[in-house]
């Protein structure tokens, strides 16, 4: 796309957004903080699963540890209104830190991490890391903590104590990922008094905790005309912020569907968790919803026969340097606009209905897009779209944006894709 065809597209303002939103979630749980606090920005209201639910009109959201499911429900709506609903998820690949982290040898202290998801190992190795996570404390109640200071790093052995890194580097997950804090012996209880130091509390308040490391290199455009976007944990925050964009503006609207955000923790390992996308969670929210508003066993059958999900997650984008494999006849590019995933084998849900209703909110909101399909000789990844097509019996089509270096410690987009994502995600859920 030439420069001044971007122009047409490119809401800077958006993607600066999203920039200030990945460097506040270095987790899942600042993840969905950061998306409910432009949510009560734009007059939605937390709710809690154990009270009861009301049914007026407006805008409502729930956080379980590192899920969110928020929406809106418009005046006039009745109990078999449809819903629209975008799925997402917010846990990006990384290194997670182990019960018992402090360890050390030769003379270095280290954390102790366990490789979460399908990580690249390589791309974490000479990167300054930091930590950040949640802290479960002796009262019952949880504290987010974040530290951006290069604390950590995975340092890779010289080249020439490895003169063959260069024909194929071989890392062990067990002895090779061991990221170092210093120089000594190693203390016991070291990090957790740290990070406690770093969260304001007590180490001896701390029952728990669920502590990640994070680059602490921020997000940033990159090339000669700034139209690529660099930075952590696109995969999926970019889908996430782009959704909770979408769904905010619409708060206030007169809508014939009532529109959901459903952003799941855990789907880079399965998604089998209470937060993940294979638990109820997502059907109660519905469920309870349609009660609250005096709804029957019959009007839930209405509501979701006719609900609709778009479940958006990061594609790829053709790669200049392996282009061969990629399928041959469709080779999504960033700034393309944003990508329908089909798959006949069902690792995306997309079909010919799903299809429609993708093309039709595109060309509603103005934006191009295009078409992904795996190389047959390549099985591709999948999402979380089968899932809540198969738990939920609705018609769900998968899509996302076109990216490089996924799973990456970081990722690589089109600057112009975020907005573009977002606008269509609102016509979607403008239905």
């Amino acid at each position: 796309m030439s420069t001044a065809a971007r122009t047409a597209y490119f809401d800077r303002t958006h993607t600066d957004d999203l920039i200030a939103f990945l460097g506040s979630s270095p987790s899942p749980y600042h993840a969905v903080a950061s998306a409910a606090e432009r949510l009560e920005k734009a007059g939605f209201r937390k709710v809690q699963e154990t009270d009861a639910w009301e049914g007026a009109a407006g805008g409502r959201y729930l956080i379980r540890g590192g899920a969110l499911i928020a929406w809106y429900v418009p005046e006039g709506a009745t109990a078999a209104t449809p819903f629209r609903i975008v799925g997402t998820h917010t846990d990006s690949p990384n290194l997670r830190v182990k019960p018992l982290p402090d360890t050390g040898a030769a003379g270095w202290r280290q954390i102790a991490v366990e490789i979460y998801g399908g990580v690249p190992l390589n791309t974490w190795l000479d990167r300054d890391l930091g930590l950040s996570g949640r802290l479960a404390l002796r009262d019952g109640s949880a504290r987010l903590v974040q530290i951006d200071e290069p604390l950590l790093r995975v340092p890779q052995l010289a080249i020439h104590l490895d003169r063959q890194v260069n024909e194929g580097l071989k890392l062990d997950k067990q002895r090779h990922l061991t990221p170092i804090w210093g120089i000594g012996a190693t203390t016991e209880g070291a990090l957790v008094e740290y990070v406690a130091e770093k969260a304001g509390v007590a180490a001896a308040d701390i029952a728990g905790w669920d502590l990640m490391t994070h680059d602490v290199q921020p997000p940033s455009y990159l090339g000669r005309d700034r139209e690529l976007l660099a930075g952590p944990r696109l995969d999926n925050q970019l889908s996430v912020h782009a959704a909770t964009a979408a769904l905010a503006a619409l708060a206030g609207a007169d809508l014939p569907y009532i529109p959901v955000l459903a952003a799941f923790d855990h789907e880079e390992t399965g998604s089998e968790s209470d937060t993940g996308a294979q638990s109820p969670l997502l059907g109660n929210v519905l469920e309870r919803s349609i009660y609250a508003r005096g709804g029957s066993p019959e009007d839930r059958a209405r509501a979701l026969a006719g609900t609709v999900c778009l479940s958006s997650d990061m594609g790829h984008a053709v790669h200049p340097n392996y282009s061969e494999r990629h399928e041959p006849g469709h080779h999504p590019m960033p700034n393309g606009g944003p990508i329908l995933k089909v798959n006949v084998n069902n690792r995306y849900a997309t079909d010919a209905v799903g299809r429609a209703v993708f093309a039709a909110a595109c060309e509603k909101a103005g934006v191009p897009w295009q078409t992904f399909v795996s190389n047959n000789a390549m099985p591709c990844g999948t999402t979380i779209g089968p899932i809540t097509a198969a738990r939920l019996g609705i018609t769900t089509v998968d899509c996302g944006i076109a990216a490089l270096s996924m799973h990456s410690a970081r990722e690589l987009c089109g600057a112009d894709d975020p907005y573009l994502l977002a606008s269509a995600i609102k016509a979607f859920l403008e239905g």
